[in-house]
């Protein structure tokens, strides 16, 4: 097997790692995340460092390798220092609330529009126009957020909607006299 072009994954001393043919476990300080891999990737932990490794050079092998080095280092970072994405809420009247653990999302639509969270999500609204997204695994944040988002994308006239804090977005100029 060779480790070509990929770096180990530095394990904080607070994380255990258990490495099953298939199946990598993470426990931290914030939680537990379980992923299934390629068996035929291989994993293994020595001294507080995983090193991924791979049979072949071959283009699938290549990707896998990648891959499955990207998800165990997501799920190292997970547990200790967890994910956020913040959203941004901008028009006249639009805002959000938390009521309990679910978000209220008032956008412009004649009913309010509640987003309940998926297990181990969490939503914090540090201003009506600010909602923030937190959780320690990455892809359950991205997706949580995105279906916020979808609720009312930012239009490209006005720019009114939900979108990311760092999101930029392409106004178009209108109707002209």
């Amino acid at each position: 097997m060779s480790r070509i072009g990929k770096a180990p994954i530095d394990v904080p001393a607070s994380v255990s790692v258990a490495i099953s043919p298939g199946r990598v476990q993470v426990n931290g300080p914030l939680g537990e995340l379980v992923q299934q891999v390629p068996v035929r990737i291989g994993i293994e932990l020595r001294e507080g460092t995983i090193t991924v490794t791979r049979p072949t050079d071959r283009g699938d092998d290549r990707a896998l390798h990648g891959l499955t080095r990207t998800l165990v280092a997501n799920m190292v970072e997970g547990v200790t220092k967890g994910y956020e994405k913040h959203l941004e809420i901008q028009g006249v009247g639009y805002r959000a609330q938390l009521k309990g653990q679910d978000l209220e999302l008032s956008v412009g639509f004649s009913h309010p529009v509640t987003v309940r969270p998926r297990d181990g999500i969490s939503f914090d609204v540090p201003a009506p126009t600010q909602v923030v997204v937190k959780g320690i695994d990455k892809q359950a944040v991205g997706q949580t957020a995105a279906e916020i988002r979808k609720v009312r994308p930012p239009e490209p006239y006005k720019g009114k909607g939900i979108r990311y804090r760092d999101e930029h977005v392409r106004r178009k100029v209108g109707k002209r006299a």
